[in-house]
C-alpha cells in the first residue's frame, strides 16, 4: 500500500472532528467535501455562513452537508471567549479583548480544539505560518512533557525513478531555527513517534551532519553527537545514530564504507537536520529536484493537533493534511500506544 493510501485508510478507520479555520477559501471547501464524503473526518468550516454556503453550492453540495460555524454569530463564541479570557488574562487580555480575539478564525478554531469542540484544526491556506502557530501555541499549548513545539515534512518517494520508495520524515523544517543539543534530541524523539503514527512502521532516526562518525571535528558536529547521546539515553529502545552524513544514513553501501557499525545500515527513514537552514533547503531540493511529494509543515509537541498549510497549497494538499490531523488526533486519544501500533510497540500488519 502506498504511504498516502495507508494514511487515508487509517483516517477512515477513526474519523475525528477537524475544524478548518479558512472555510471560505474554495480550496478548503473542496478538500472539506472530499474528506467528509470519504469518511476521513467530520468537518467544521469556519467563516461567513453566507459565503461558505455559496461555495458549497458552487461545488455541487447541499448547504447542510458540512457543519458551518461563523465566529461572529456562533453560539459557541461566548463560552470560548470566556475560556480565552481566563487563559490570557495574565497577559493583560480583558473580557472585551477576548471577545474580539475570538472573531479571528484561527483563534476560534484553536479554542474549539482546546474546549473539546473539535479534535484538531488546520489553517494556513490564507494565514501566515506565524499567525497559525501563534494561535495554536496560545490556545492549545504544548503537550505535557514536551520541551518545545517543532515541525516536520512527510516526504513521499513514489516515482518510478526513486531508488527507494515510501514515506520519510524530515525535521525540523519550519519552526526551530537553531536548536541546541537538548532541543535537537527532543525533536528526534518526537519525530520518531510522529513517523510511527503516520507511516505505520518503526522509526530509524538519523542525526544529520556534514560529518560521519568523527570524520570531521567542529562544535556543530559536537552538538549533533550530544543530541544523539541525549535522545538515546532518554529512549534506549529508539533506533538512532549520529552524527551521519545523508548518504551514510540513506545508502546501504555508503553506510558500510563510512559507518560500518551503524545500527541503521543506511536504512534511516527519519532525518533530523541540525538547523532550519539545512532542513528547509534539504526538503525543497528533495521536492523540486528529486520529485518527492512534501506534506507539511506538520506540527508536533502540541497538546492537541493543529497544522499549518502553505499559502500556495492545493485542495489535495489540504485533503492530505486533514487525514494527517485525524491520525494525530486518534493517536492522542490512546496515550499508551500509537494509533497504528499495538501495545507492545510493534507495527500492526
Amino acid at each position: 500500500m502506498k504511504p498516502l493510501d495507508r494514511i487515508i485508510a487509517a483516517a477512515k478507520a477513526a474519523p475525528r472532528r477537524i475544524v478548518l479555520a479558512e472555510g471560505e477559501d474554495p480550496r478548503i471547501v473542496e478538500a472539506a467535501l472530499r474528506a467528509s464524503r470519504d469518511g476521513i473526518a467530520r468537518i467544521i468550516l469556519l467563516g461567513s455562513g453566507d459565503i461558505i454556503r455559496q461555495r458549497l453550492l458552487e461545488a455541487g453540495a447541499a448547504s447542510e452537508e458540512i457543519r458551518i460555524e461563523d465566529p461572529a454569530t456562533s453560539p459557541l463564541a461566548p463560552r470560548l471567549a470566556a475560556s480565552y479570557h481566563r487563559l490570557r488574562q495574565s497577559k493583560g487580555v480583558d473580557a472585551h479583548a477576548a471577545a474580539e480575539a475570538l472573531r479571528s478564525p484561527l483563534t476560534f478554531a484553536a479554542m474549539m480544539v482546546r474546549e473539546d469542540e473539535a479534535d484538531g484544526t488546520v489553517g494556513g491556506a490564507v494565514a501566515t505560518t506565524a499567525d497559525t502557530v501563534r494561535a495554536a501555541l496560545q490556545c492549545i499549548g504544548r503537550a505535557p512533557g514536551a520541551a518545545l513545539v517543532s515541525s516536520f515534512f512527510l516526504m513521499m518517494l513514489c516515482q518510478p525513478y526513486h531508488v527507494k520508495k515510501g514515506a520519510f520524515l524530515f525535521a525540523d523544517c519550519g519552526l526551530v531555527i537553531d536548536p541546541d543539543a537538548a532541543e535537537l534530541a527532543d525533536i528526534a524523539r518526537v519525530s520518531a513517534r510522529s513517523y510511527q503514527t503516520l507511516a505505520g512502521v518503526s522509526a530509524k532516526v538519523a542525526m544529520l551532519s556534514f560529518s560521519t562518525i568523527g570524520s570531521a571535528s567542529h562544535e556543530r558536529v559536537s552538538k549533533v553527537v550530544e543530541a544523539t547521546r541525549l535522545a538515546h539515553a532518554a529512549d534506549p529502545d529508539l533506533a538512532i545514530d549520529g552524527e551521519l552524513q545523508f548518504d551514510s544514513a540513506f545508502v546501504e553501501a555508503v553506510s558500510a564504507a563510512k559507518a560500518p557499525n551503524s545500527p541503521l545500515h543506511g536504512g534511516a527513514n527519519v532525518f533530523i537536520f541540525p538547523n532550519l537552514d539545512a532542513s528547509n533547503i534539504g526538503y525543497k531540493i528533495a521536492q523540486r529536484i528529486g520529485g518527492a511529494s512534501a506534506i507539511g509543515p506538520i506540527l508536533q509537541g502540541l497538546a492537541k493537533p493543529a497544522n499549518d498549510l502553505s499559502r500556495g497549497c492545493s485542495a489535495e494538499d489540504a485533503y492530505h493534511m486533514i487525514a494527517v490531523t485525524t491520525l494525530q488526533a486518534a493517536d492522542m486519544r490512546q496515550p499508551t500506544a500509537s494509533f497504528l501500533h499495538g501495545g507492545d510497540g510493534d507495527p500492526k500488519p
